[in-house]
């Protein structure tokens, strides 16, 4: 039997839906919830390998409901970064963030990670390539995301880290471990903070920032449950409200708020999205960029200490 070239594309590079929710433990509605986004973004993914035209690509990609579109964006970029890695010429990711990808950037950037990691690319001589001196570092997320999700035992059991990586892609790459860790842990708080508590202790406020972000864009829980992860962070709150204030523009550059996201503002940023968001905003003004002080560090910490003042803290991270 002949293969179709989409067909193909999909046999060497596609993900099989056994693996893609490999992680799950379980059929409660969160663990359907955190499937189901998982799922969406490998269909964003295998669309490009279906093809990768944009006028063919993005009327599929709109078809997703808009609360889980950022997911298909996301998956997008993973397949055409695959496809640029393997085919030379005009990069198809950037005509992609500069066109349709533009107002899921954030996503886009996460997307390209991945496929990096699965691709086993080094990713920062690629997100050098990129225009955004903070955004850029999202690449490293995304990478750090792939490998603790689709390969756990390695990355967060064992808490290995890739030894190429830079003092600063390491804590960006942990970002990335971190928001894996919600999905593996079915976004229980208990389980996130033992899986947490077992890396080195100065790894624990970029695992939790990683959380912040997936507790944020994710969600899939309720109010006790988000309130159980500002406890459980301890210490750490402030680290994971900046990623959740930094999923609130996020989401608002993309047109996709959710009640999640404003849950877990409210909660963890003690703000609303909206305020939230702005604090990003103005984090990101006359943004400087320096080898020693990456543009995206610079950033973070300007939001944490922006938040400072609304975040509540109890007790010490497990």
């Amino acid at each position: 039997m002949t293969l179709s070239l989409s067909g193909l594309r999909r046999a060497v590079m596609g993900v099989s839906d056994a693996e893609a929710t490999a992680f799950s433990r379980g059929d409660t509605p969160t663990w359907r919830h955190l499937k189901t986004a998982v799922r969406t973004a490998v269909g964003g993914y295998h669309a490009v390998l279906d093809g990768s035209r944009l006028d063919d690509l993005v009327p599929r990609l709109d078809r997703v409901p808009l609360a889980l579109r950022g997911y298909a964006y996301e998956g997008a970029a993973m397949g055409l970064t695959g496809l640029d890695c393997f085919l030379p010429g005009t990069s198809r990711l950037q005509a992609y963030m500069a066109g349709p990808g533009s107002p899921h950037l954030y996503m886009v950037h996460i997307g390209a990670g991945e496929a990096l990691a699965r691709l086993r690319r080094r990713p920062e001589p690629f997100l050098r390539r990129l225009p955004d001196p903070a955004l850029r570092w999202l690449v490293m997320d995304g990478y750090g995301f792939h490998e603790g999700f689709f390969k756990p035992r390695r990355f967060v059991e064992r808490q290995q880290v890739p030894v190429h990586l830079s003092a600063f892609g390491r804590r960006v790459f942990d970002q990335g471990v971190g928001r894996s860790v919600w999905f593996t842990s079915g976004a229980d708080p208990a389980h996130i903070a033992r899986a947490i508590a077992a890396f080195p202790a100065h790894r624990h406020a970029d695992l939790w920032l990683g959380i912040g972000v997936a507790c944020g864009y994710v969600g899939g829980v309720d109010r006790a449950t988000v309130e159980a992860v500002r406890t459980a962070a301890g210490r750490h709150a402030p680290r994971a409200a900046v990623g959740t204030a930094f999923v609130a523009k996020g989401r608002l550059r993309a047109g996709n708020p959710t009640p999640d996201t404003d849950l877990a503002c409210e909660v963890l940023c003690g703000l609303p999205a909206d305020r939230a968001a702005a604090l990003v905003d103005r984090a990101f003004e006359d943004l400087p960029d320096t080898p020693s002080a990456p543009a995206y560090d610079t950033l973070q910490r300007r939001l944490e200490a922006g938040l400072a003042a609304t975040v509540t803290t109890r007790g010490d991270t497990p």
